[in-house]
């Protein structure tokens, strides 16, 4: 163990961030969760190679102008986390990329005036190995004397329905400034090599199955399967459930892959119903279903129902979903509704709750 000192101070300063930052984490009605746990996780590691760099080379740490140290307000500026990172050099290059990336997203959130707890739902895998990367390196450096698994307990997850405020949630995923982070998302994932991209340590991929019951009454409710042990036969086991796990995910770079314009629309109804559907029917029906706003509407362009719609700001209009065409014929062939009905809403600006036609 070590002794009372700077290096133990600011080691125990390092976990103590850690610690927080999941118990803010998993505090389901605790504002800007992400961003915090961000914020604190970076904390985390910054003081964790300080920690060391104060075991190994002292309390020099601190970036210089020739000789004489940088001060900011009278204190020595310590080197920040992606300075320590490349002075450390010996990171994985999953766990560089990761935290490369949480560096380059905080630096984006923090200036930007937006619902960031959403960006959570994209990020959670990157969240996690953010997480146990930190402890991974905590014992390698300090040893395992010092492990966080004590401490930590799986976060509860609620319901996997969703509400209609969970959908409303989503839909602000397409604001323009979480629009710029979602592609700041993209781009990075992008630009990595399939093996660092697939590597748990750059984005845990979690598998929640729920059990039966418990051969033994003592047995923990959560396993965790590590899909490289298994047996060709328990692989197969579990592949008759579902896919849970791809040796190689196949990602292909593509503008949005399955979307159709409003002419394929119309011409896929067509195929399928009996009357004539027309351009005009179809602008009838995503005003009167609220599936975007119209053309001549002060609403924002990203306000669209992401299970149907979505706004193309590099080309300046809207794509749709195949589900938007399921949904427009079994509307007609089931007869939920017909052609002067939604012409006639549209025409005096109505407006209905598409959940009680889905």
């Amino acid at each position: 163990m070590l002794r009372r000192g700077k290096t133990k101070t600011l080691l125990e300063s390092s976990i103590e961030s850690a610690l927080l930052a999941v118990e803010v984490y998993n505090k389901p009605r605790a504002l800007f969760r992400v961003e915090n746990y961000i914020t604190l996780m970076i904390m985390a590691w910054t003081r964790l190679f300080h920690a060391h760099f104060n075991h190994t080379i002292g309390d020099k740490y601190y970036y210089k102008e020739g000789t004489r140290y940088i001060r900011v307000d009278g204190e020595k500026k310590a080197w920040e986390l992606k300075t320590c990172i490349n002075k450390y050099n010996q990171l994985d290059f999953a766990v560089k990329d990761n935290l490369e990336f949480f560096i380059g997203l905080r630096n984006k959130i923090e200036h930007r005036h937006v619902e960031k707890d959403e960006i959570g739902n994209i990020i959670f895998g990157e969240c996690q190995s953010l997480l146990y990367n930190y402890e991974n390196t905590l014992m390698e450096l300090f040893g395992e004397k010092y492990a966080l698994n004590e401490s930590l307990a799986f976060s509860l997850q609620f319901s996997s329905f969703r509400t209609e405020e969970q959908r409303q949630s989503n839909r602000k995923l397409l604001s323009k400034e979480v629009n710029e982070l979602k592609k700041y998302i993209e781009d990075y994932r992008n630009s990595l090599d399939e093996e660092i991209f697939n590597s748990q340590e750059f984005s845990i991929k979690l598998i929640q199955v729920l059990k039966i019951s418990n051969t033994d009454r003592n047995d923990l409710s959560v396993e965790f399967v590590k899909w490289d042990s298994l047996s060709d036969e328990d692989r197969a086991s579990y592949e008759h459930l579902v896919t849970i796990v791809k040796d190689k995910v196949v990602r292909k770079e593509v503008i949005n892959p399955g979307r159709l314009k409003p002419s394929d629309v119309v011409e896929q109804v067509n195929n399928r119903v009996t009357i004539d559907f027309k351009q005009y029917d179809h602008t009838c029906l995503y005003s009167i279903f609220s599936v975007r706003p119209n053309s001549n509407s002060e609403t924002d362009e990203f306000e669209t129902n992401t299970s149907y719609c979505h706004y193309d700001e590099v080309h300046g209009d809207y794509v749709y979903q195949d589900t938007w065409v399921e949904f427009i014929v079994q509307l007609i062939a089931m007869g939920k509704m017909d052609r002067e009905t939604w012409k006639l809403l549209y025409r005096d600006g109505g407006t209905v709750d598409i959940l009680s036609y889905e």
